[in-house]
């Protein structure tokens, strides 16, 4: 005789307490912009989708545990500038300051919102930019206090092939940029959640694809893919759409670094017809697929039906937050020796622009921006050998949520699938401010890919984070 066959066929879900709030918070048109060394401009010269923040608030239903995303429609933000943001949020919202956890869709054409920046053409306007961005944050993470109520969470997973390996031997050198021949994490994760009316609250999704569809030569303010993913969810769904960038640090898309914004809204279309395939076939919350009997027919067929299950069952509720010591990479360059190389490339464009050589000004540019922006990084690193690395981590009946802070590669959300297949897991990064850059494999150290290339953190922290939150995953099973 076979083995009996499973009579059901769940769907993965949790319960919680949850609400939900967003804004407007588009910047002004002619703010400072400039997120690209090849970029020629300074201000940005219009719109093209507007920038959203999201409160996204859960908590266990017993009302002890509380976890906050604000999700922001920014590429990243400096260790100030984060602060302040959520020490403000946190004030005028009610809420600790370690409740917070700021996420970003890492978006390239929202413009680069540093106060190191308030000197440059349209650069006053970010100090009054980032004082209201901190001001709506909080009124959202107050409106959501008042409003959370029970809520059924049912999870899907999809596919889509946007996002592409970016690591790129051109014969010579590693280019960041479209790698055909290297295959890519293309699984997108979609979560519905309903209240117990029914009314569906949002739609999240989480896709590991770094936004820069828009790139040097692009001046318009924009979420790049993410704004066309969520009116296409959105238009379908009648709910906010809660997008989080997953593990995306060798990935992005297939078509990209242009400054036509027709590409961007193609991009999020792409996106978004995937998850809202995956999310049309998410059964109701608080059910699950069972087995019926046969039924006599010209075959012999198999009868199922949702039924009601037991949601107390799903909400389960742990949550960890920590900082993970990753230690700093040796040989990192000293304050000094950057401002000295900043100052030689600012010489020499300003040599080659007096000798009209226009391609050698503009790669000494570059060049100086990014000795600019590690200079920001230095000055804002904190002490001692080891990087503290954010970490938030909570478990929901089927799921797990991590919250992580830089830039990781897609093994850090594959490998942690791998282990747990049985639970779903959703890895948000770019959380926290950008202090941690990027998070490479141990094997890509000294390869001279750009990500290792301005990796802070030594060969195998990547490999610590994943064993750290695998066994915490561990303990909490």
């Amino acid at each position: 005789m076979p083995e009996l066959s499973r009579t059901e066929d769940p769907t993965p879900q949790s319960r919680s307490r949850f609400a939900l709030s967003w804004c407007d918070i588009t910047p002004p048109a002619n703010i400072y912009h400039r997120m690209w060394g090849a970029a020629k401009h300074e201000r940005a010269t219009g719109i093209h989708r507007p920038l959203r923040a999201t409160v996204a608030m859960f908590a266990d239903m017993q009302g002890k545990q509380r976890q906050i995303l604000l999700a922001l429609d920014h590429c990243v933000m400096g260790a100030t500038e984060h602060a302040q943001l959520v020490a403000q949020a946190a004030e005028i919202g009610g809420v600790a300051q370690e409740e917070v956890l700021v996420v970003f869709s890492h978006t390239h054409g929202a413009g680069l919102m540093g106060l190191d920046r308030a000197t440059l053409p349209g650069g006053d306007l970010i100090p009054p930019y980032l004082h209201s961005l901190g001001e709506r944050a909080g009124r959202l993470v107050k409106q959501c206090l008042a409003s959370l109520a029970p809520a059924g969470i049912v999870y899907g997973r999809g596919r889509c092939s946007l996002a592409t390996q970016r690591d790129f031997w051109d014969g010579t050198q590693y280019i960041c940029g479209h790698n055909p021949g290297a295959p890519a994490d293309d699984s997108v994760i979609v979560a519905r959640v309903t209240a117990d009316d029914g009314k569906t609250l949002a739609s999240i999704v989480n896709y590991a694809c770094h936004p820069t569809t828009l790139a040097w030569e692009n001046t318009l303010i924009s979420p790049d893919y993410i704004g066309a993913m969520r009116e296409v969810v959105e238009r379908e769904t009648a709910a906010p759409c809660l997008f989080l960038q997953g593990a995306s640090g060798e990935l992005g898309p297939r078509e990209g670094f242009v400054g036509d914004t027709a590409v961007a809204d193609r991009n999020g279309r792409e996106l978004g017809y995937a998850a809202l395939s995956a999310l049309t076939a998410l059964p109701a919350a608080g059910t699950t697929f069972v087995y019926q009997g046969a039924v006599v027919s010209g075959a012999t067929l198999g009868a199922w039906k949702h039924e009601k299950m037991n949601v107390e069952a799903k909400a389960d509720w742990k949550l960890q937050r920590w900082h993970e010591p990753l230690r700093y990479r040796p040989g990192q360059p000293t304050v000094a020796q950057v401002q000295a190389e900043l100052d030689h490339f600012q010489a020499a464009e300003a040599v080659a622009r007096a000798a009209g050589d226009d391609t050698q000004a503009a790669e000494c540019r570059a060049m100086s921006e990014r000795k600019t922006r590690l200079l920001h990084k230095l000055h804002q690193m904190p002490p001692g050998d080891c990087y503290p690395l954010q970490v938030v981590l909570w478990h929901m009946g089927d799921s797990v949520w991590v919250g992580v802070q830089g830039e990781s590669y897609s093994v850090l959300q594959t490998e942690l699938r791998r282990r747990f297949p049985d639970k779903v897991i959703i890895v948000a990064t770019i959380a926290a401010d950008w202090g941690a850059s990027y998070l490479p494999p141990r094997e890509l150290y000294d390869s001279g890919i750009y990500q290792e290339s301005i990796a802070v953190v030594a060969a195998g922290s990547l490999e610590q984070l994943i064993e750290s939150i695998s066994k915490r995953l561990l303990d909490l099973a």
